[in-house]
């Protein structure tokens, strides 16, 4: 495939794969915490419980699907299974009767989400040059939030008037065309499996030791990084009693889609000065502003201009985040280790989400929101402390 240029045929067919697969599963994503609370009686540590449980089983999928991929020499077979996996199960969350229904169905869904993400990170890095890293994934994770923006903006509209099952069935469309664009219109650039024999254990063992050091701050950052979902559940606590619980919620999917147009913006604002600066010094201060938002919920006023700036700087962190961990990932990995590679990153990743989601929903429920907010913003500093430690420092990785 030819390379030339960062705008390729394949980075822009992933762009508007993740497009359309977001606006699938983030229309669903952006009413759970109202739908679960309202219609099935559920609690901040059910919420917690299901957004730990569906990242944890999905971790070591992620890991060994990219193993697999860079082993096949192939990247594309796995992504088509994952987005029709992720676009196919999350609609059925309308079928629910209990917050163990969700719980199945979205395990199911994010574990087709394992299987694809490393492959596609992968196969996104072999599609561009590595001066152009940040600028591709900056790309693809402006791309996949503005379907974070469209799909939370339709349910915001829809869901008053036909209701929470309703519009998780209309996220079934833009799920099954996510399948469509992926499976037509992305190409192969590995061509093949000559790489021969390989071990999944030695591969992993094998990863650069830049790269691992790396990976341990982003797991320490990962286990305070609760789901984005626990925001839109305080902003329903807060406002329910002056509001009412349908319009705190309205107010909460409407700041929900604020975030996500932050993270669009700053995702491509922060992986295009990757490329210019230092990568690493970018994901530092990203942590730095997880750890700033999560003070200001325990400090400031519960307002909603106060909410609304805490939501923006939520969705610079967000975007910061996606696009230059990626990127600098792409940076410190070699191209027939990059699926091993971001599967190992993607399963660190999910094992944090699993502890920080899971306490967090648990301080939340036993204790208050605040604990929850506190226990975030000092792991938030420690990883920001770790990545700054001068040896995790790089050279670009050989292609």
């Amino acid at each position: 495939m030819n390379k030339k240029g960062w705008l390729n045929r394949n980075v822009a067919a992933m762009g508007f794969t993740s497009l359309f697969s977001d606006m699938s599963h983030e229309m669903a994503t952006s009413i759970l915490a109202q739908f679960i609370a309202i219609q099935l009686q559920g609690s901040a540590a059910f919420l917690g419980l299901i957004e730990g449980l569906s990242d944890f089983s999905s971790s070591f999928v992620k890991m060994y699907s990219g193993w697999f991929s860079d082993k096949l020499g192939k990247r594309k077979p796995l992504g088509i299974l994952g987005y029709a996996m992720t676009g196919l199960l999350i609609p059925t969350f309308a079928l629910a009767t209990s917050w163990i229904h969700v719980l199945v169905s979205r395990i199911l869904g994010w574990v087709g989400r394992g299987i694809r993400e490393a492959p596609r990170d992968a196969l996104l890095a072999d599609s561009v040059e590595p001066d152009s890293y940040g600028h591709a994934y900056g790309f693809h994770r402006m791309m996949d939030t503005l379907g974070a923006i469209i799909g939370p903006s339709i349910a915001f509209l829809l869901l008053p008037v036909i209701g929470f099952r309703n519009v998780f069935w209309v996220s079934l469309a833009p799920g099954i065309l996510s399948m469509l664009v992926f499976a037509v219109f992305t190409r192969e650039v590995l061509g093949g499996s000559e790489i021969g024999e390989r071990k999944l254990g030695a591969d992993i063992r094998n990863l650069p030791k830049r790269f691992r050091l790396f990976l341990l701050a982003a797991g320490v950052y990962g286990m305070g990084n609760f789901a984005n979902t626990l925001l839109v559940l305080k902003v329903t606590e807060a406002f329910t009693p002056t509001l009412g619980m349908v319009e705190a919620s309205r107010v909460g999917t409407l700041l929900y889609i604020l975030l996500n147009v932050g993270s669009a913006i700053f995702a491509y604002v922060f992986g295009s000065l990757g490329d210019k600066y230092s990568k690493r010094i970018m994901l530092s201060f990203a942590y730095l502003i997880f750890s700033i938002y999560c003070i200001g919920f325990i400090v400031l006023s519960p307002t909603i201009p106060t909410y609304t700036a805490l939501f923006l700087l939520a969705g610079v962190e967000t975007g910061a985040i996606d696009s230059t961990a990626r990127a600098y990932a792409a940076e410190l990995l070699g191209a027939n280790e990059r699926g091993t590679g971001f599967g190992v990153m993607s399963t660190v990743d999910g094992v944090g989400d699993f502890i920080s989601s899971a306490v967090a929903g648990s301080f939340w429920t036993l204790l208050s929101s605040s604990f929850a907010f506190a226990y975030g913003a000092v792991l938030g500093l420690v990883a920001m402390g770790m990545l700054l430690v001068p040896n995790t420092s790089s050279r670009p990785a050989k292609c």
